[in-house]
């Protein structure tokens, strides 16, 4: 019989079958051991997504009200999503096509939740979020969970990005569904299935009928799908896709063509803008030079530069024709700046091996990224300002309270800023539209229906007093015929009694010869 000290020498050493605890760690998260010690929690998928995500939110959130002003864009969109759903389908017949599914969300939205100046702006801000998010995925497949982090938290911090995070309007949930439909395309090129392709085109359908040049992130993905080494399936896979957004737009599009007339005040592209697209590409540029390694068909480079350059690219080419362009038409060209910049400051900030240049060069970002930060600061609080906008509705209605008499006429030239009474009806009570033969609701359309331009002098001249909304003094002044007639009867027949200019626009008292200090 064999002793104790013989039972535990012929017993299996359990020690070399168990993993120990080590390899354990190391197999759940999918890492090499030495890999797995190096790697921090806060750089993990969900963290490269989850802090851009509440980072965006929050300066969504910061000032969003920015003192209860709304500029033009944003009263058309309180004005359209307040109408009744037979009202509103009746105006997009004609006027505003190309953002009747936003205004029929919009329309939903306040129907739930009130309509005042949060809910207005609420979807853009979460919109955003949603892009920071996707934005931090994406920078983490392709180069690692800090510059995913990174890629996510630049995405915020770019002026525009603030700029449209806090309007009334669809760019920002267009950026947001652009991004996402690249999340999708760069899962569907490495693990094709018929489900992610439908989603695919879904999701880029969605930002196309939210505002028709979303249809130009098309361009994009189609020049990464040439350049990288997907197999002939998949690029296949992809055209059938984008045809089938094609052909999912090209109604709207085809009809919201009989309605070109209204971006005629589109002029030749802003020489701020276009200088801040160009600084962002050659940054861009620079950026790109980052040696990033990544696993896949898809790299970095052959996704984020196309999204860059080509949307607006194409959309200034097609400029030439006719003036389209104007930047938030092609917001979404930052998710590329954004994922570029990301992996550079991951590369800029990585732990030196070499003391020397190394350090010396992470001085030089540190130096840098802290310079732009403090820089950004008077911009962030600009931008949520009501000077940060084109016009101020609620300002140009105080103005008019200030400066009016009950029974004085009311008169708009150009007649599209009668836009600015729409958000503060009350202010303009106990004028007399001059120029106006049917309102607003009545008539089908945004800014109402006015009377033919003799109608209109003949009003004008049975008035003692008129209070004259216009754009401010040096804005091109609107040619057709109408708004001539109105011009020159005020030169002929009347004298200016006073003039204030709010944000955006002209506040004018006119009055017979004589009359102006009779008040």
């Amino acid at each position: 019989m064999p002793s104790n000290v013989e039972r535990l020498r012929r017993a299996p050493d359990r020690s070399r079958n168990c993993p120990s605890q080590e390899s354990v760690i190391s197999t759940t998260l999918n890492v090499a051991p030495a890999v797995a010690a190096e790697r921090p929690a806060w750089t993990s998928r969900t963290t490269a997504a989850l802090v851009p995500l509440v980072v965006t939110l929050v300066l969504g959130l910061w000032g969003i009200r920015r003192e209860g002003s709304v500029w033009r864009d944003e009263v058309v969109t309180y004005d359209m999503a307040h109408r009744t759903l037979p009202d509103l389908w009746n105006t997009l017949q004609n006027a505003d096509a190309v953002h009747g599914l936003y205004y029929f969300l919009m329309h939903g939205l306040f129907a739930v939740f009130g309509g005042d100046v949060t809910t207005l702006r609420l979807p853009s801000v979460l919109a955003t979020a949603a892009a920071a998010a996707g934005i931090g995925l994406l920078g983490h497949q392709f180069a690692g969970p800090r510059a995913g982090l990174f890629a996510g938290l630049v995405f915020p911090l770019i002026p525009a990005v603030q700029e449209y995070a806090q309007e009334g309007r669809s760019y920002a949930v267009v950026c947001a569904l652009v991004t996402w439909a690249t999340c999708l395309l760069v899962r569907a090129a490495s693990q094709p299935t018929r489900r992610l392709w439908i989603a695919y085109a879904a999701v880029a359908l969605t930002a196309c009928l939210l505002h028709e040049f979303a249809v130009l992130m098309l361009t994009a993905h189609g020049a990464t799908m040439l350049f990288s080494g997907v197999p002939r399936s998949v690029k296949r896979s992809w055209v059938r896709a984008a045809a089938c957004v094609v052909a999912g737009l090209a109604p709207l599009a085809l009809f919201s063509m009989s309605q070109s007339e209204q971006v005629s005040w589109i002029m030749w592209p802003d020489p701020i803008q276009l200088l801040s697209f160009a600084a962002m590409a050659a940054v861009g540029l620079w950026c790109a030079r980052t040696p990033v390694r990544s696993s896949g068909p898809i790299r970095l480079r052959t996704l984020a530069l196309p999204l860059l350059i080509l949307p607006t690219v194409v959309l200034l080419l097609a400029s030439q024709l006719r003036p389209m362009y104007v930047e938030r038409y092609v917001l979404y060209y930052v998710i590329g700046f954004a994922l570029l910049m990301g992996a550079a400051l991951d590369r800029a900030f990585r732990p030196p091996s070499r003391l020397d240049q190394t350090s010396r060069r992470m001085w030089v970002w540190s130096l840098s990224v802290a310079a732009v930060l403090v820089s950004l600061v008077p911009v962030a609080v600009h931008l949520r300002s009501p000077e940060s906008r084109v016009d101020d509705a609620a300002a140009v209605a105080l103005a008019v309270r200030e400066a009016a008499e009950p029974g004085d006429g009311l008169l708009f030239t150009p007649a599209r800023r009668r836009v600015w009474t729409l958000a503060h009806q009350a202010e303009f009570r106990g004028l007399h539209d001059l120029a106006l033969a049917r309102e607003v609701g009545s008539s089908d359309s945004l800014y109402g229906e006015e009377i033919p331009a003799e109608r209109t002098r003949a009003r004008m001249l049975a008035a003692e007093r008129i209070v004259v909304l216009g754009d401010p003094e040096g804005d091109q002044l609107d040619t057709a015929e109408p708004e001539v007639v109105k011009r020159r009867t005020l030169e002929d027949h009347f004298e200016q009694c006073s003039s204030k200019e709010v944000t955006g626009a002209r506040i004018m008292v006119y009055a017979r010869p004589g009359r102006c200090s009779a008040r």
